[in-house]
């Protein structure tokens, strides 16, 4: 079994907090905050590693705030391929108000990255031998290239890996149009790859098809919120309904829906069952506080479920 390689451009450490209220113009007491590594990528390694499958997360870090992001990684023992950076490694903050069971969350820019950095970045991909996955998640930061996910695309080719993409706008674009075995739109994303501004969920499948058609892709995976989420190939199409449970929290729902799936998918499980397992994962990730993300219990629970639901 080959290992999956992730590779993440803009890291984030992720600062989770809560407060009894959120007041303007009041100094607000926090609880004890929460640091976890974030990020696309980063995400996905962490929940592959913790349901046991070989994994590697390759990331760019640097100054203070990059070293605590490099400890933090260390500390769940997932191994790591590190391009020191000039720049610092940007934090993010989520913070739950507690009466009124909001959350918000402020995303920090993506620190910017240098020609030298982002193309090392690939050249540990270029160099890595037996890899079966390589899953590209998250957005781009200043000074990177949407076309770098082409380029991602092209070294999977020529290593007979599976090459699989999480992002956004031209980047996603770029991704489809050189080719992928998996891409994971969201529906408003799915829409711009058919020159559409919007899609109804009535005509997911059909826009779905379009894509499939029109570009060198193997698998599109969307999630469509409380519709669930769809799995769809030219001639294969799979709905899956997660459970109902009590969200705590979304950060990292779609990271472990996709760390559900390639996982699933290392172990060579069928299509539908990979993608009951990914929203097996997501799922989980909902019910824990702040930027946790699911859990191999939780996960295998809500698997069983959404397995006893289906017969």
């Amino acid at each position: 079994m080959g290992r999956i390689i992730t590779i993440t451009f803009s890291p984030c450490i992720d600062k989770s907090t809560s407060i009894p209220a959120l007041v303007p113009e009041k100094k607000l007491q926090c609880a004890n905050p929460k640091l976890e590594p974030g990020g696309g990528g980063i995400n996905v390694a962490r929940v592959i590693q913790k349901l046991g499958a070989d994994v590697m997360a390759v990331f760019p870090s640097g100054g203070y705030t990059g070293r605590h992001f490099n400890y933090l990684l260390e500390k769940e023992q997932i191994p790591c391929s590190i391009i020191e950076t000039e720049n610092e490694t940007r934090e993010n903050i989520i913070v739950f108000d507690e009466s009124t069971g909001n959350q918000y969350r402020f995303g920090m820019p993506g620190t910017a990255l240098k020609e030298t950095e982002w193309k090392q970045c690939l050249q540990v991909i270029e160099y890595a031998a037996d890899i079966e996955f390589i899953v590209a998640s998250g957005s781009l930061p200043p000074g990177v290239p949407t076309t770098i996910f082409s380029q991602l695309a092209k070294i999977a080719q020529t290593k007979n890996a599976k090459f699989v993409a999480d992002t956004s706008g031209d980047a996603l674009r770029e991704a489809a149009e050189t080719g992928a075995f998996l891409l994971k739109p969201n529906l408003g994303e799915l829409a711009s790859l058919v020159d559409k501004k919007t899609i109804e969920i009535t005509e997911l499948e059909t826009v779905a098809k379009q894509v499939l058609y029109r570009y060198p892709v193997e698998i599109l995976v969307v999630s469509a919120g409380a519709d669930g989420a769809m799995l769809f190939t030219k001639n294969e199409t799979y709905k899956v309904v997660a459970p109902p449970v009590e969200r705590k929290s979304t950060v990292g729902a779609g990271d472990s829906m996709v760390a559900g799936i390639i996982f699933s998918l290392s172990q060579q499980s069928t299509l539908k069952k990979a993608l009951q397992f990914g929203v097996a994962c997501g799922t989980a990730a909902t019910i824990n506080p702040g930027t946790e993300l699911c859990t191999p219990s939780d996960a295998a629970m809500l698997y069983d479920a959404i397995l006893a639901s289906d017969k």
